[in-house]
Parts: structure tokens; C-alpha cells; sequence
């Protein structure tokens, strides 16, 4: 990887960390005391949340259109200053109204700011080469939860959840903003110049359909482990302990199988990442459905992270890879939208499963991880632009 791909990688691995930090992964530490401050119940800051990410839904793609257009520096800049006015409005909440205007804002955000955004951006300026760039950012920014939850914790436990949102608002006007405004570059250009720009509309054929619904099946899957990973696992069996333990065994998982994907399976068409990926979910419940227990507990968190690891780089590289760097930005964000509206479902929609059905849950989401895997062994790996296994140019 030369210079410039490792500094733009380490530029969007940095901000990609703080926006996850600072919004999606927000909810799980602050939403209690939030709820008890505003008199609400917390399940209303779920809400809310999932409003958020509705919103990004529907704006990305258009967000996509326009990094196809004039690149995404601009773009991610203004995701900080979004960002920024999103958590400071949150941190003024003094009534629900503005808690869920606050956290509207923020889905403006996350719309702007998270992958997506950074994955269209890599296209607009590597072309079909930006592979391996996409994997650098997503082995970064898989730390975000590790990072972000202790600090939101620590921020929480200190000086309360409204200077903790200040805070993060502070980190993207100081750190977010110059990042992306100084450090990418001003000038987008793709590697293969004549196919960086949109062409026109996008047709939804055979592959972005089943693209589509592989895609909102697993984010499916990874929202609902998001939210309900230890009862879950408790209700397989796992003591509490036992639960907490494994859990914490998924941010390794990711980065690991990203690391893998990076080295072994980087030649290969990314399609086959996928596959293997949208497999291990299910393989996971099934060794906890048949062994139950900590031990069991762990090998499906390891299973589990593993594959949402994979997942989250084959939703840029594979699109790039069948359509190439033609209207990318703007395929990703029609092939998302999906995968976000399923994502803001998940809490709601398993919490009621498991209340009905305990760890039985788990035979859903396993039959949604195998609908994907079907789903994606019908993608016709076919290549409207010449697929580049792996970086190779200066950049």
C-alpha cells in the first residue's frame, strides 16, 4: 500500500472509529440514563434511535449520488459538523421533543458520515482498485465499540451523559473535521478517470436485488446480536459471566477475520468472502443449540464476529467488483437502504422472538443467515468493469 492509500486509510480508519463511537454505538451506554433524566422510558431512546437510522436510509442514495458526483471530502466534512450539532442538541435535551429531533439530526449524520460514505468515497478515488483500502478503514474502525464504550462509560460515570455528548461533539469539530477536510484529497479523481463520474440511473437488476436482500438479511442478523447477544446466550445456557466473556470475544473476531480476508482471500473474488461469511452465523447457533454453555458461547461469538466482520467490507467490494466504479456511491446507497431499515427493525423484532421463543430465536436468524447465502450463491460474479484482486497501483 503506498503512502497516500495509507495515510487516506488511516484518516477514515480514525473518523469512521469516532462517528460509530459517537452514534451508533451511543444508545447502549447513555440511553438509561437519558431515559431518566427526560422521564421517559428507555425504550423510547430506542425509538428514537431507530428513527435515526431510518433516516439515514432514505438519504443515502442520494448522499451516494452526490460522492459520485463531486467526491467525498466535502461529504464526510459536513458529517462532522452534522455530527457535532446532533450531540450538542442531544445534550440540551430537556424534553422529548428535542431528544427525537436530536437523534434526527444524528441519522442526517450517520447517513453522511458512516460507511457507506467511506466506501463511495474510496471508489470515487481508486476506482476498482480500492479494495484493499476499504478492508484498512473497516480493521480500524472495528475497534470503534471498543474504544467508544469505555469512553462513553467513563464520560458517563465522571460528568453525566450530557457533557459526555458535548465531548463527542468537541472530538468531531477538533478531530473529525480537520481530518476529513485537510487530510483527504481535494480533488477526487478515479484511477480509471473515464468511469469515475455517474452515468445515469441505476437499473435494479438481478444482482442488486439478491445483493439487497443478502445484505438486509445479515444486517438483520448483526442488529439483532447487537442488541440481544447476552440474553441470548443466557438463554442457551451461559451464565451471565459466561455471556459478558463472550460477547466481548466479537470485536477480536471482526478484526481477525478482516485481517484474514486481507491476506488470504484478497485475491479471490470478494463474493467468496461473502459466502463464507453469511455461513458462520448459522454454523455458530448450531454448535451453541448443540453444546450450550460457556464454551459454546464463545466458539458462536467467534463465528458470529468473524462473519459480521466480512460482511461489513463485502457490502463495498462486492458491488464494486460486479459493477465497477460506474454510479458506486449511489448503488451502495440503494443496496443499504434495505440493510438500514432492517438494521433499525432487529432490537424490536428479536426482543419479541426471544420473549416468545428463548434462544429458539436463534433458529430465525440462522434461516435468515442461509436465505443470504443462497441469496448471494445466485449473484452473477460477471464484471461490467475489470475486477482488480488487489491493490497494486501508487494511488
Amino acid at each position: 500500500m503506498s503512502r497516500s492509500r495509507l495515510s487516506i486509510t488511516i484518516v477514515l480508519g480514525t473518523t469512521q472509529t469516532l462517528a460509530w463511537a459517537s452514534s451508533y454505538y451511543l444508545p447502549a451506554i447513555l440511553a438509561d440514563a437519558m431515559a431518566r433524566d427526560l422521564g421517559v422510558s428507555s425504550a423510547w431512546i430506542f425509538a428514537a434511535f431507530s428513527v435515526a437510522l431510518l433516516a439515514s436510509a432514505v438519504l443515502g442514495p442520494r448522499i451516494g449520488r452526490t460522492i459520485d458526483a463531486v467526491g467525498g471530502r466535502g461529504v464526510l466534512a459536513l458529517s462532522s459538523l452534522v455530527f457535532a450539532a446532533g450531540l450538542i442538541l442531544l445534550g440540551l435535551a430537556q424534553s422529548q421533543f428535542v431528544m427525537w429531533l436530536a437523534w434526527l439530526v444524528l441519522g442526517v449524520g450517520m447517513a453522511l458520515g458512516l460507511y457507506d460514505t467511506a466506501f463511495a468515497t474510496l471508489g470515487r478515488i481508486y476506482g476498482a482498485s480500492a479494495r484493499s483500502t476499504i478492508t484498512g478503514i473497516t480493521l480500524i474502525a472495528g475497534f470503534a465499540s471498543t474504544i467508544g464504550w469505555p469512553l462513553t462509560a467513563w464520560g458517563l460515570a465522571e460528568y453525566g451523559w450530557r457533557p459526555t455528548c458535548f465531548a463527542w461533539a468537541a472530538a468531531h469539530l477538533l478531530i473529525g473535521l480537520p481530518l476529513n477536510w485537510f487530510l483527504l484529497p481535494r480533488t477526487e479523481t478515479a484511477q480509471a478517470a473515464p468511469t469515475a463520474g455517474p452515468t445515469g440511473s441505476v437499473a435494479w437488476d438481478r444482482n442488486m436485488v439478491l445483493l439487497s436482500i443478502a445484505f438486509a438479511l445479515t444486517y438483520l442478523v448483526a442488529g439483532a446480536m447487537a442488541a440481544h447477544l447476552p440474553r441470548l446466550l443466557q438463554a442457551a445456557g451461559a451464565s451471565a459471566t459466561e455471556a459478558i466473556a463472550a460477547g466481548a470475544l466479537i470485536g477480536p473476531a471482526q478484526v481477525a477475520a478482516r485481517l484474514v480476508e486481507a491476506g488470504l482471500l484478497n485475491r479471490f473474488h470478494p463474493l467468496l468472502s461473502a459466502r463464507l461469511a453469511a455461513i458462520t452465523h448459522p454454523i455458530g447457533a448450531a454448535v451453541l443449540g448443540l453444546f450450550g454453555g460457556g464454551a459454546a458461547a464463545g466458539a458462536f461469538a467467534i463465528l458470529h464476529g468473524s462473519g459480521n466482520g466480512v460482511l461489513t467490507i463485502a457490502r463495498g467490494t462486492v458491488p464494486l467488483a460486479i459493477f465497477g466504479p460506474d454510479n458506486y456511491g449511489y448503488r451502495l446507497g440503494l443496496i443499504g437502504a434495505p440493510a438500514r431499515i432492517a438494521q433499525a427493525a432487529a432490537p424490536l423484532l428479536f426482543g419479541l422472538l426471544i420473549e416468545r421463543w428463548g434462544s429458539g430465536a436463534l433458529v430465525v436468524s440462522s434461516a435468515f443467515g442461509i436465505v443470504a447465502l443462497i441469496a448471494l450463491c445466485f449473484v452473477r460474479a460477471e464484471k461490467t468493469a475489470e475486477y482488480v484482486p488487489a491493490d497494486r497501483g501508487s494511488g
